[in-house]
């Protein structure tokens, strides 16, 4: 299991520990950070960034793996890391996906400027398509599908976390039989995301950046990761105020404030009916 000791911090607490970080703190700080994020919520971002950074500037050298980059981009994105002296330079490659950048540029900056390097961490949208239609093995190498036995039925407990998760987050408007088949694409990316992590994690220290649903103890990432690895994992969730409940998902939840959005469930209702 990982670390079992859980905080609740509000966003100027959790700034300040982070500024007090040692060089002691890095030299006793986890083999792995999952951190989670509301993506559009520049707060959150602030917030996890200013953790990170503080340890780094005290010494600390990890990888960073992170979720808005394709896997299949891992070659590209170490020539774009050796080439470029800005954050912009990387994320204007035609090969970037879609994300407000501006919101993770400065993570993208310290791992430049530190020579931190940074890892494809998430299956692509075609691949997670091609899981939907066609299961684990349109996109996943058999390897991979014996080793983390999704050949076998997920755990029930894991199997509806999921399904909340997916049809919440689709605004409870999603048909049951299109829910279940978005399972294995959800699961896909978590132990992807895993794989990598244990990868680098016998070289050094890492650092995964993804959204909160990822990081969710009892079924994003974590799960995935090889026991002894659990145990020097430690969990941070980046949520809003206005989410209840959650603190039992993270070791570490720092609460923000809401960012201002339109509902997202009037331009999925609008799809929907269309």
């Amino acid at each position: 299991m990982a670390v079992p000791t859980k905080s609740l911090l509000t966003l100027s607490t959790l700034l300040l520990a982070a500024g007090c970080a040692t060089q002691a703190d890095v030299n006793t700080a986890p083999t792995v950070w999952l951190m989670g994020e509301v993506h559009d919520n520049p707060l959150a971002h602030e917030a996890r960034f200013k953790l990170i950074s503080d340890k780094v500037k005290a010494g600390w050298r990890p990888v960073i793996a992170m979720e808005q980059f394709d896997r299949e981009h891992q070659g590209l994105l170490r020539t774009a890391q050796d080439e470029c002296k800005t954050a912009a330079c990387i994320t204007s490659k035609p090969w970037a996906e879609k994300w407000q950048w501006e919101l993770y540029e400065p993570i993208i900056q310290l791992a430049l400027d530190y020579q931190l390097p940074l890892l494809a961490a998430n299956v692509s949208r075609e691949d997670a398509n091609r899981i939907v239609k066609g299961g684990y093995a349109a996109a996943l190498d058999p390897d991979t599908i014996a080793h983390y036995e999704l050949n076998q039925p997920l755990p029930t407990t894991m199997a509806e976390q999921h399904r909340r998760n997916i049809v919440e987050g689709h605004c409870n408007m999603l048909p049951p039989h299109v829910a279940e088949k978005m399972i294995p694409a959800q699961v896909a990316r978590d132990v992807w995301m895993a794989k990598t992590i244990a990868q680098q994690a016998e070289q050094r220290d890492v650092v995964l950046i993804a959204g909160n649903g990822h990081v969710q103890k009892d079924v994003g990432v974590l799960q995935w990761l090889p026991v002894t690895l659990q145990r020097t994992t430690t969990v941070y969730g980046f949520v809003e105020n206005s989410q209840a409940g959650g603190s039992e998902q993270f070791d570490v939840l720092a609460q923000v404030p809401a960012h201002p959005r339109e509902d997202p469930c009037e331009a999925f209702t609008a799809m929907m009916k269309k």
